[in-house]
């Protein structure tokens, strides 16, 4: 069972209050968390990474929890997306441990997500930054929900060291004005429309 240190957690809230145009009626809320924790696969290659994701699970059970108590309950939450970035000792392949754990941890956690989490990957040293791309829980087409959070740590990820980050918005762009698919018209019977 391979050791995924945790080295040290942020919690990111933002509230959009204005964004040109007239105030909203509400702010849009979003809020991100990133971990930071050892790779014990780093500077070396394995070739049966998949079991490793199960280990993972706690941490995107916990970070989950928070983001939603950060965001004042599941209630009305209606966008996620995750990251994972791997330091300059992992593979790419590293970041994909985070496919199972972040993303099923949000829809398990939201309850009637059928939406694909949307993910980025990439590898980066210290302080490197990472877009976390944003998405409607139930319906991928939902044009007023792409976005994305910048994320990173001023003092990872190290070498040795994977970044993991998942994200939850409330409410569309301030503005919304793209067309497409309407948050109030999705069924939510195939995760797209």
């Amino acid at each position: 069972m391979p050791d995924f240190a945790l080295r040290k957690t942020m919690l990111l809230v933002e509230e959009i209050h204005h964004d040109g145009g007239p105030a909203p009626d509400r702010p849009r809320r979003r809020a991100a968390m990133v971990a930071l924790v050892d790779n014990p696969f780093a500077g070396r290659h394995e070739p049966d990474l998949q079991s490793a994701m199960d280990d993972l699970k706690p941490l995107g059970l916990m970070m989950t929890d928070r983001l939603i108590a950060a965001m004042g309950g599941r209630d009305g939450i209606d966008g996620y997306g995750k990251a994972a970035m791997t330091g300059e000792a992992g593979e790419l392949e590293h970041t994909a441990l985070w496919h199972v754990p972040g993303g099923y941890a949000m829809r398990a956690r939201l309850g009637a997500a059928r939406a694909i989490v949307p993910s980025a990957m990439k590898q980066g040293g210290v302080g490197t930054r990472i877009d976390v791309p944003l998405g409607h829980i139930n319906a991928a087409y939902v044009r007023s929900h792409f976005d994305a959070m910048e994320v990173g740590l001023p003092d990872g990820p190290r070498a040795n060291e994977l970044l993991f980050a998942l994200a939850m918005t409330r409410g569309p762009r301030i503005h919304d004005r793209m067309g497409g698919l309407a948050a109030a018209d999705v069924t939510g019977e195939d995760g797209l429309r």
